[in-house]
């Protein structure tokens, strides 16, 4: 038998429990449980219990386990609680019947502290006891805690730091719908891991996810726990405006939603939640409806930049006679439960990472959210009772709008995750994930690690573990080791917190929060919290790594000397350590008040400043933080940075420090220059030595494409020449090349290359369009053999009767303009290519003037030219103008000369 115990809380919960819909899933999943290793997927409508009921079921369902084990045979284990190896059994307690923890995860921080104060509250315990968590920076746990709440990331630290997860007995994956990156990640190397543990129970819960797609990646059992979701009643409250504009969400949107809400609280009964994109977001509207709300009704932010306790306020329920509008992002959505909410707006918007691999530029964009997402928002309305969601949309919005939210491993800059991947000794990313990662966002997220000295040929540098074992992004964490020997480690610390943290202002002043936060201001808790967390997980590590760390610091004074950097200087070094790329040069003088302030980046990226912001007279800006543009244009929305000078600038971003040979146009005229660039930005130039022939060609070729043929000078010849070979093509089709604007364009390779290579020859610094042989050029299209009957098929002259030899003009039609003495006796008109075009002939006065246009000779000599003969022979005496122009022979100039 086993030794006596003090009665289990949870056991005691389990056995008197909440009236939850999930209770009638329990005995199912506990079937499950015992009755095979495979792993489960639960899946439940919001509201259910889950997250309360299912990890107190899966403990229960294990101590009964262990203690039927410590009652019956203890064959394989010695007296020590060992197995037979000598190895201490995972998850196990020395014998005891007690099972070890089951970890819960949650997608974020303020779920996974809501979740874990409901289940102790159950209990009528404090958290840290029997029920602990434990986020970023803070753990509230015992050795007394049996179910612990955690977020993923930091369920994926311990997993690399040991595999077999001692202690834990099982594991229950949350939300796993909302598909993070962290929780992605984590799911596959947890799948990885279970040949190691094969006996870890892994529980998978989500209130909306494809059960059959799930079941047949991880080969589990797939269970589904009725729901008990109130009616509630949906009204589309579109704005005149739209939801989205180029630069973000715009306040007349904001406005409409604050409006909104407030109607709908005069309306209905209960508490309101409004759901918007982000914490600005928030903040707009919580201002607005603070000024209007009525007596009696409290306005409460909720967003994850905020301290914990002003989270839990909007997670509490109402004071008595007091109602509430929680106004939240996303982190509202799922997993948490906001107590009296009667009331749902919803904005229909969300916030999702994007990549841009080509422009070396990811941040957030805000999207439209999905109809997965609006359903669940809505769901939060009917939780206690009949409830209302508001969608401020149209029904045309919400059918376009997508099914599901994007999971964020195809989408997200992926350097953490490859380096997790190094770290697990998967480089290749050989893992079973519920989707691949995309294979360039992968590439490029290697090529990252590389260049930051983290990885050589897929293994970990002792750099890159360092950076591994400190919980936050990679280039921070870069950032952090790399700056401790110039700044200290708490000055580096701090600097790094206001990259990880997710304060911020709306002017992307970084230097001015980082005032604002040492004086205590809004904020100032969490980034303290955060900067002894990072100035604990430096610790030694920048020592051991030594002076690969500082691989691209600048030669700044040591932590310490007569001149260290100051406070905005540090700020900068760090966010030019951790965003090189994204150090940036304003374009042009700085702007006038009310114009945009616009930077280009190393990595090329267009970018501007918020209005307002006080950094626009900043030549120099290094960059922590890009919202990229809402309807794809080429411009990112600063949101974080710091005024850096320019020899910080070109020390941080050396390895794009370069002297680059270019042409460049002035006019007409392309030059060689030798530019001075960091990476994309062009600091210095100079006149170069001398144009390279095929580097010239492609300019022009590139230049003419863009701004049309009339970019060169088309001397007569040239043109009359593209006009012969055109009426060819146009009546004999091919071999005869076309001579339109497009076809020209389109073979410009073939003609006008060779043309400006010759041009250039092989000593000339530049070339001037105007001295391109144009008609040499086309002449490279002609055809061969076919050429040779150029002259005979649209001759460049024709002889007439007088044995003058004129020029034929081609145009729209081919035309000779002769006198009209120069004709007499002349019967037909002529004819070119091959018979099939008739000559216009433009019939001249002596003074050169046409006196008729005709393509029919003859009708001319009965009809036309009596009248032109009566008009012209008083006008001009001295030339001919016989009755019968048959009898004259054909002459040029006077009848005397004649």
């Amino acid at each position: 038998m086993c030794p006596d115990r003090e009665p289990d809380p949870l056991s005691a919960l389990f056995a008197s429990p909440p009236d939850l819909p999930v209770l009638a899933a329990l005995p199912e999943l506990r079937a499950a449980l015992a009755q095979s290793t495979r792993p489960v997927i639960l899946t439940a409508p919001p509201g259910t219990g889950k997250t309360t009921l299912v990890p107190v079921a899966v403990h229960d369902h294990l101590r009964a386990q262990r203690s039927h084990q410590a009652g019956g045979s203890q064959a394989g284990r010695s007296e020590t609680g060992h197995s037979k190896a000598g190895r201490p059994l995972a998850g196990q307690d020395h014998g005891a019947p007690t099972p070890g923890r089951v970890v819960v995860t949650q997608p974020r921080r303020v779920a996974a502290r809501a979740a874990a104060r409901r289940l102790a509250s159950l209990l009528g315990q404090e958290v840290g006891g029997t029920v602990g968590y434990a986020v970023r920076g803070e753990r509230r746990a015992s050795p007394a805690t049996r179910i612990e709440v955690v977020t993923s990331g930091l369920l994926l630290r311990r997993l690399q730091s040991d595999p077999e997860l001692p202690g834990v007995s099982a594991v229950v994956l949350d939300e796993v719908h909302e598909r993070s990156l962290d929780s992605d990640l984590l799911l596959a190397l947890l799948l990885d891991a279970r040949a190691l543990r094969e006996d870890l129970p892994l529980i998978a819960m989500s209130a909306t996810v494809q059960a059959e797609r799930l079941a047949g990646l991880l080969g589990a059992r797939a269970i589904e726990a009725p729901g008990r979701l109130h009616p509630v009643e949906e009204i589309w409250a579109p704005s005149r405006t739209g939801r989205l504009g180029a630069h973000g969400v715009p306040r007349e949107f904001l406005a409409h939603v604050a409006d909104t809400a407030l109607g709908a609280l005069e309306s209905h009964e209960g508490d309101a939640l409004v759901f918007l994109p982000g914490a600005r977001e928030v903040d707009e509207v919580t201002r607005r409806l603070r000024t209007g709300v009525p007596d009696g009704v409290d306005v409460l932010p909720l967003h994850g930049r905020l301290p914990a306790a002003a989270q839990d306020a909007a997670l509490a329920a109402s004071a008595p006679g007091r109602r509430r509008i929680v106004v939240a992002t996303s982190v509202a959505e799922s997993s948490l439960t906001v107590p009296g909410v009667r009331i749902v707006v919803d904005a229909m918007l969300a916030r999702e990472p994007r990549l841009d691999v080509a422009r070396s530029m990811s941040g957030l964009v805000t999207v439209g959210a999905s109809r997965a997402s609006g359903i669940q928002r809505a769901g939060r309305a009917g939780r206690e009772g009949p409830g209302v969601a508001y969608r401020c949309c149209s029904p045309t919005d919400w059918a376009r709008a997508p099914l599901a939210p994007t999971p964020e491993i195809l989408t997200a800059d992926l350097t953490r995750t490859a380096l997790e991947l190094a770290a697990w000794g998967a480089p290749d990313g050989d893992l079973a994930w519920l989707d691949e990662p995309p294979a360039a966002a992968m590439a490029a997220a290697r090529e990252t690690l590389g260049s930051l000295g983290l990885v050589d040929d897929g293994a970990l540098t002792p750099l890159g573990r360092a950076v591994a074992d400190i919980p936050t992004d990679v280039r921070p964490a870069r950032a952090l080791l790399a700056a401790v020997p110039v700044l200290g480690r708490h000055r580096a610390a701090e600097a790094t917190a206001l990259l990880t943290t997710d304060l911020r202002t709306a002017d992307a002043d970084l230097p001015a929060l980082a005032r604002r936060l040492r004086e205590g201001g809004p904020g100032s808790g969490p980034w303290r919290t955060e900067a002894r967390r990072l100035e604990r997980a430096a610790g030694t590590r920048a020592a051991k790594v030594g002076p690969e760390a500082g691989r691209g610091l600048p030669s700044r004074p040591p932590a310490g000397s007569p001149h260290p950097p100051d406070a905005q200087e540090a700020i900068a070094l760090v966010v030019g350590l951790a965003h090189p790329q994204w150090i940036a040069q304003r374009r042009g003088q700085a702007p006038a008040p009310g114009s945009p302030a616009r930077y280009l980046t190393v990595a090329g990226s267009g970018l501007r400043l918020p209005e307002g912001s006080p950094l626009a007279g900043e030549e120099w800006l290094a960059v922590a933080e890009i919202d990229r543009s809402p309807t794809g244009g080429p411009e990112g929305l600063i949101r974080a940075a710091a005024p850096l000078d320019e020899a910080m600038a070109l020390e941080l971003a050396a390895p794009w420090l370069a002297q680059d040979h270019r042409v460049a146009w002035q006019g007409q005229v392309l030059r060689s220059e030798q530019v001075r660039v960091l990476g994309a930005i062009p600091l210095s130039r100079a006149a170069g030595s001398s144009l390279e022939p095929q580097e010239a060609a492609r300019a022009v070729v590139e230049r003419v494409r863009d701004k049309g043929l009339g970019m060169l000078t088309w001397s007569g010849q040239a043109s009359r020449l593209r006009a012969r070979l055109g009426l060819l093509h146009t009546h004999l089709g091919d071999p005869w090349p076309a001579m339109d604007e497009e076809s020209l364009l389109e073979r410009a390779q073939e003609w006008l290359a060779p043309a400006v290579m010759t041009a250039v020859g092989d000593s000339s610094s530049s070339l001037d369009l105007g001295a391109l042989d144009m008609e040499g050029a086309l002449r490279s299209l002609l055809p061969w053999p076919q050429a040779a009957r150029l002259e005979e098929l649209v001759p460049e002259r024709l002889e007439v009767p007088s044995g003058s030899l004129v020029r034929v003009e081609y145009g729209q039609r081919p035309r000779l303009e002769v006198a009209v003495q120069e004709c007499f006796g002349w019967q037909a008109t002529p004819r070119i290519v091959q018979g099939r075009v008739a000559v216009q002939l433009h019939l001249l006065s002596p003074a050169r003037r046409p006196v008729a246009v005709t393509d029919d000779l003859a009708s001319f000599w009965r009809q036309g030219y009596p009248q032109v003969r009566a008009e012209m022979r008083g006008r001009y005496p001295k030339h001919a103008w016989p009755e019968d122009p048959w009898q004259v022979p054909p002459h040029r100039g006077t009848a005397r000369r004649r």
